[in-house]
């Protein structure tokens, strides 16, 4: 019987560290989560300048691409389907990032 008792007490000891080692481990929390948080933070923080900084260098591409294509135009080269498109595409994103920037960070 005293050696049923000992195996039983081994067993809850046993227990009783695991459980306890693993309360400590999830306490901490997953590793970079608090600095994501604090990335969060600094984004919403900064959120309104980074927008404005996306439609000024938005604008900046496109007048530079429309002068481009312009040019383009003038000197006849009259296959210009290619470039119009990706002024267009690049200056859609651009002024689209402050929408995508809002719906990841929630602001």
């Amino acid at each position: 019987m005293r050696y049923y008792k000992k195996i039983y007490f081994i067993r809850a000891a046993l227990t009783a560290l695991f459980c306890f080692l693993i309360l400590q481990s999830q306490a901490q929390g997953p590793p970079g989560l608090e600095e994501f948080g604090d990335a969060t933070r600094m984004v919403k923080s900064q959120y309104h300048a980074l927008t404005y900084t996306a439609s000024i260098l938005g604008a900046i591409f496109g007048l530079v691409g429309g002068l481009r294509v312009y040019n383009n135009w003038q000197s006849g080269k009259h296959h210009i389907d290619a470039q119009v498109m990706g002024w267009l595409g690049a200056f859609i994103f651009l002024q689209l990032i402050a929408v995508i920037m809002g719906g990841i960070y929630g602001v």
